[in-house]
């Protein structure tokens, strides 16, 4: 089964954000995560639907492409006001889990809205508003958008019912770069995500 992870978050970060304390708009906050939680909602149905359908290796469900392209068009237009309006927003504003849900939302938007943002996410992440793992993720993702190789080996895809990441620049010294960012080694990044989405591997390994 082949559905290109390009359609998923793949946020792997999520159990570990901290838990926000004060920030500055609450009602901003809330409507960010419930943003991000639509996002994802749709595409754990996308999974779930593909396979519930028998679909083939490239075929995916047509109702649900439509109404996640729904979400994220909806999503995005949102995010670019609330953007220009207030600037990028971070964890003082939005609370750590808030700040990680408009990360979430920029994944999916087109690639010129992700490369004006990148620069953003790149300021507030020095300035501790943002989380250097969400600002990784991004950056491999405008790469591989611009035919790039990525950096940090965020961006995966399934072939043969295997994850492998897209093609990395320096592919040697990619869990360095992955430690000094806050992510964990690529391997371990692999296997969390065949375990997340199920894949034929994982499931005839045998129980211990």
């Amino acid at each position: 089964m082949l559905i290109l992870t390009a359609l998923l978050a793949l946020s792997f970060s999520q159990d570990a954000i901290a838990k926000p304390n004060v920030f500055v708009d609450p009602a901003l906050r809330t409507e960010l995560l419930a943003r991000a939680k639509k996002d994802q909602d749709v595409r754990e149905k996308l999974i779930r639907e593909h396979r519930a359908r028998g679909l083939g290796p490239l075929q995916l469900p047509a109702d649900v492409l439509r109404e996640m392209r729904t979400i994220d068009g909806e999503n995005i237009t949102w995010l670019k006001d609330v953007v220009e309006k207030r600037g990028w927003p971070g964890k003082m504003l939005v609370g750590s889990d808030g700040a990680h849900a408009a990360w979430l939302l920029v994944q999916h938007c087109d690639l010129v809205y992700q490369k004006k943002c990148l620069p953003l996410l790149e300021a507030a992440a020095k300035a501790k508003e943002a989380d250097f793992a969400d600002l990784a993720y991004l950056t491999d993702r405008v790469r591989i958008g611009e035919g790039k190789k990525q950096l940090y080996g965020t961006q995966l895809r399934e072939v043969d019912g295997k994850f492998i990441p897209e093609p990395l620049e320096d592919e040697g010294n990619v869990d360095k770069r992955r430690k000094e960012v806050g992510l964990p080694p690529l391997a371990e990044s692999l296997k969390i995500a065949a375990e997340k989405y199920m894949l034929d591997e994982v499931r005839s390994q045998p129980k211990k």
